[in-house]
């Protein structure tokens, strides 16, 4: 039942890679890193690492736990007592690099089946406490599993991708690296920062970067940014044919999420074509990388801008390095199953190389230090080594971990995600990454660019990265194509705006109660406009209804009613001014229809009782007797205002005015008006335009009367004055429909009114002033018998 693995029988000279301790914490670094596809075995066997290629980055991250645990060991506060050991592999493939983590589970160089996994007393279920590593989001996924067996921790210093965060999969997993959803987030709050709209998009198939290229395309799903071009790349990508796409399409931003191995062939390539005058973004997978910001003409590919978990200074760690002896490695050195072939190596090129990392390192190791701390309470100053410590219970302390480390607060979420760190800004500047600025996720998310210190390829100008160059303002967007960034802009037209920051696409309408001109990006308030009783106009118009004066002359008391009935007109005057209300807009017209209605039913009859008394009577006495005897003139004008009576009432009743607020003509003014139903009225003005016609006929067969009893040019003349003030206004009323239509209204009516008292009723009042012996009834009853002798001849 049992498994053995002779394989990992092993000694090491330097204890370079294993050191005894009272706990041991396992370590996997990708000293070596397998980069070519090698040709498939056929044998259940491990990879010869010190065949490929040495990576001095990671070689410094495996000395820097070392440097950890001996600085803890040599410390009297954190375990007294205690010493930590460390198994560390050089893991340079997912696959074919499995020895290391067989040796962590495995106890007395066997491991044990499943059902014999339960922890008893004095009992170690695996031979390490909890694991460092590893730097590869694809070789934690793949080992990820097999330490979960146990529930060994693997506190990882380097895996961000954020599947690891799921702890239902993962759940033994903690993490001291920023996990890649911090990272996009970083990414695009720069992106949006320099309004670089237009990007591209590289990648490999590792995990790592697969899981950067779903975060990033979730992150700006909403946002203004458009992933124009994005591409897999590797060894066999034709970069020609991938740059030409990426200057086709005019993009100056290329992100670059990929391992620093992926990020040299693709920078390589763009040197190598001469592609120039782009902003390329790294992440902190190679901001750092050495090999890169030496390379030769990296100046003429444009402006690097790098987010990286800042460089942290750890005290002692290069006197620590300078320290150690035989680094060298004069010949091979065997590292159980492995080769590490660490070359001619000096510490100098171990000190000058990539920094990344190192905090998340070296806090890790002391991460598992102070669960152990806790684990064996020693708080006192004295650790209590009769406690048996197993992996689960290490995890469980992790899980809680709140302590201070190089003035940091080190603690993780519920996720296993660190609540401590930020990302540094930084300008590749002559061979130097230059900070020019931070993201902070914690406590709060917090970011500052200083862009005045990054040398931009454009000489100063921040550069573009757009599809379509932003819309003037009051335009909004046509989107054109797939792509939200591209698009063709409508200027929003008179009475609608612009809110480009709730929605850029769409020309809001304005309430009724704004107005907006075009291009616009705001409504503003519309003035109510209407005349008041204090307006000039008003008080002039309603100084006219005075007028009215009573002048008696022939005819008795019809003219009386005439006058009185004009008089009566005259009210609706009045409620043309002031803020209109319901009550004003039926008063408007009523007062005025039904009272004028009287007049003219007056003037038909006088016009009527004239052409009888002078041409009728004479040829046709019995009518004049009939006139005379039903009092036909009293019986006319009953009957045409109790027509007119029933026609308002049925108009009033079906669809009464309204009041109605004029918003078209003058988007800045709400008009406050009457909205009075043409329709319904139209049989009034039908029974007034008969009426006035009829009164014109009259009038016309009168004209051979007796010139001192003549009427009938009085009575066309008014009707003329009164035709000629309601198409004047009704043309006004077509070509205006401002506040000034209401006095122009009210003066119509007083146009209506004047008309007959002018030029009707002021003749006889100069009778009656100047030529009294013409206003009785003797001089009017000598005409009529000087007319009758004249027409009888």
């Amino acid at each position: 039942s049992l498994i053995f693995l002779n394989a990992l029988i092993c000694t090491v000279a330097d204890h370079e890679f294993s050191q005894a301790g009272d706990f041991l914490i396992g370590g996997l670094f990708e000293v070596h890193d397998m980069t070519e596809v090698t040709p498939e075995a056929i044998t259940p066997e491990a990879i010869d690492c010190s065949t490929q290629p040495f990576i001095v980055a990671n070689y410094r991250r495996l000395q820097l736990m070392r440097f950890a645990v001996e600085q803890i060991n040599n410390s009297t506060q954190l375990l007294p007592g205690v010493t930590l050991g460390y198994e560390i592999f050089d893991l340079c493939s997912d696959t074919r690099s499995f020895p290391g983590i067989l040796d962590f589970i495995s106890v007395n160089e066997s491991v044990r089946p499943w059902h014999q996994l339960q922890p008893l007393p004095g009992n170690m279920t695996s031979k390490v406490i909890s694991v460092i590593g590893t730097y590869s989001s694809t070789k934690t996924r793949t080992l990820a599993p097999i330490l979960t067996m146990d529930f060994i921790p693997l506190v990882n210093y380097g895996s961000s991708s954020s599947a690891f965060s799921e702890k239902v999969k993962y759940p033994s997993i903690m993490r001291t690296v920023l996990p890649n959803q911090q990272m996009i987030e970083a990414m695009v709050t720069i992106l949006l920062h320099f309004r670089w709209h237009w990007v591209a998009f590289l990648f490999d198939n590792g995990e790592y970067s697969t899981d950067g290229a779903d975060l990033f395309l979730k992150k700006i799903k909403d946002t203004e940014i458009c992933l124009a071009y994005s591409d897999e790349v590797n060894a066999n990508t034709n970069f020609s044919e991938m740059f030409q796409k990426i200057d086709t399409q005019k993009i100056n931003v290329v992100i670059i999420f990929a391992p620093g191995r992926t990020a040299s062939m693709v920078i390589q390539a763009a040197i190598n074509l001469k592609i120039s005058k782009k902003v390329w973004m790294a992440t902190d997978a190679w901001a750092f990388n050495r090999k890169l910001l030496e390379m030769s003409k990296i100046d003429s590919i444009g402006t690097v801008i790098g987010i990286i978990q800042p460089e942290s200074e750890i005290p002692g760690f290069h006197d620590f390095l300078y320290s150690l002896q035989n680094i060298s490695g004069q010949g091979e050195e065997r590292v159980c199953s492995q080769m590490c072939n660490c070359r001619q190596l000096t510490t100098e090129e171990i000190v000058a190389a990539d920094p990344a990392y190192s905090f998340p390192v070296y806090s890790a190791v002391y991460v598992v230090a102070h669960a152990l701390h806790n684990l064996l309470q020693c708080e006192s100053g004295q650790c209590n080594t009769s406690t048996t410590v197993y992996p689960y219970m290490v995890l469980a302390e992790l899980k809680t971990s709140n302590f201070t480390l190089l003035n940091k607060t080190i603690k993780f979420d519920e996720n296993g995600d660190p609540e401590f760190g930020f990302y540094s800004i930084v300008f590749w500047n002559n061979e130097e990454a230059e900070e020019v600025g931070f993201f902070k996720m914690y406590p709060f998310v917090d970011y500052y660019i200083n862009s005045t210190k990054i040398q931009w390829y454009t000489n100063g100008k921040v550069p573009t990265s757009l599809c379509s160059q932003d819309c003037p303002v009051g335009s909004a967007k046509l989107q054109n194509g797939i792509h939200t960034c591209c698009f063709d802009c409508i200027v929003c037209l008179n009475g609608t705006y612009i809110n480009t920051t709730a929605d850029p696409y769409t020309c809001v309408n304005c309430f009724a109660t704004e107005w907006s001109t075009t291009a616009s990006t705001s409504c503003r308030p519309r003035s109510v406009e209407f005349i008041s009783f204090e307006d000039t106009a008003a008080m002039v118009t309603l100084f006219g209804t005075v007028g009215f004066v009573v002048v008696r002359s022939a005819g008795g008391p019809m003219c009386f009613l005439i006058l009185g009935c004009l008089c009566l007109c005259s009210v609706s005057v009045f409620f043309y001014f002031g803020k209109p209300q319901e009550a004003f807009c039926i008063l408007r017209l009523l007062p005025f229809v039904l009272f004028y209605t009287v007049c003219l039913a007056c003037f038909v009859v006088r016009s009527f009782q004239i052409v009888s008394i002078f041409k009728i009577g004479a040829k046709y006495p019995s009518v004049q007797r009939w006139w005379m005897k039903y009092h036909g003139q009293w019986l006319v004008i009953a009957v045409a205002f109790i027509l007119q009576v029933l026609l308002m009432l049925i108009s009033y009743t079906s669809v009464p005015p309204k009041l109605y607020n004029e918003t078209v003509l003058y988007p800045e003014q709400i008009v406050l008006a009457c909205d009075i139903n043409r329709a319904a009225v139209i049989g009034s003005l039908i029974l007034c335009a008969t009426l006035c016609l009829l009164c014109f006929v009259f009038s016309y067969m009168g004209k051979e009367l007796p010139k001192n009893y003549n009427e009938a040019k009085a009575i066309t003349f008014c009707l003329l004055l009164l035709a000629l003030t309601w198409v004047i206004f009704a043309t006004i009323f077509i070509l205006y429909r401002g506040k000034h239509l209401q006095t122009l209204n009210a003066l119509a009516v007083l146009s209506s009114l004047y008309s007959f008292l002018l030029w009707y009723f002021l003749p006889k009042c100069c009778i009656i002033l100047f030529q009294p012996e013409k206003n009785t009834p003797q001089y009017f009853q000598g005409l009529i018998q000087s007319y009758t002798k004249t027409i009888s001849q």
